[in-house]
């Protein structure tokens, strides 16, 4: 686990993309990396590109236009971590800085092992996460070495509605007290429900609509940000 993510005074948020979700009506590639880009320069912590269906090369492409706008980020502030659902081979190939495991991914030490061996020590410490929906699968994600977990869905939501009903904050709180690394709450997580999942002990969290479908970005994550941490 990267000890830095432990170390933090404001939550970390992240937004998930998906593109059949904005509010255009063709969603193309060119769109979702123009929120990418307003997402970065609005301050936001991590970027998880999730997008299931694009072939390697647009997934390599999109990865590509992601990490390059997080460097050209403000100085003043820790630039953007880029991470790739799933796919290992993109997010190293593309410098990204980590890689969100699926259930059918490489296990997490053979992940760890090729990042080790293709990443330079100059680098950032190159990030793989694990989703969970219960806090066995939580347990044994953490069990198996990654560096953060992202758990739900909290609240009702249609995106995590093939997971099951709502975990709840208490499932929520759980969780975060059975592991010793960070876990971010996902699943309808809103500017008004926010302070309940850090109050839980979430260190973060995780969302495609409020971030993706905000009028005002810059300040909703700068609300966000100064929300406290249990």
């Amino acid at each position: 686990m990267s000890p830095h993510l432990n170390n933090r005074s404001a939550p970390i948020l992240c937004y998930v993309t998906d593109r059949g979700s904005l509010s255009t009506s063709a969603p193309t590639l060119e769109s979702l990396s123009a929120k990418i880009d307003s997402a970065i320069a609005a301050g936001i912590d991590w970027v998880q590109l999730r997008e299931k269906d694009l072939s390697a090369q647009d997934c390599a492409a999109l990865t590509r236009h992601a990490v390059a706008c997080a460097a050209k980020s403000a100085p003043n502030r820790s630039p953007a971590r880029i991470l790739v659902n799933d796919r290992l081979d993109v997010a190293l190939t593309e410098s990204a800085h980590g890689v969100h495991l699926g259930e059918r991914s490489l296990p997490v030490q053979q992940a760890r092992d090729l990042a080790g061996k293709l990443r330079s020590l100059n680098n950032p410490p190159f990030l793989i996460g694990a989703s969970c929906h219960s806090q066995a699968e939580a347990q044994a994600a953490a069990a198996s070495g990654v560096d953060y977990l992202i758990f739900g869905p909290i609240f009702a939501t249609p995106s995590k509605a093939p997971f099951g009903p709502p975990q709840g904050l208490h499932h929520l709180a759980q969780v975060c007290q059975s592991v010793s690394l960070p876990v971010l709450a996902i699943g309808g997580i809103t500017l008004q429900n926010a302070p309940s999942c850090l109050a839980a002990g979430a260190a973060g969290l995780a969302a495609i609509r409020l971030f993706q479908d905000s009028s005002d970005l810059p300040r909703l994550i700068q609300v966000l940000h100064a929300l406290p941490l249990r």
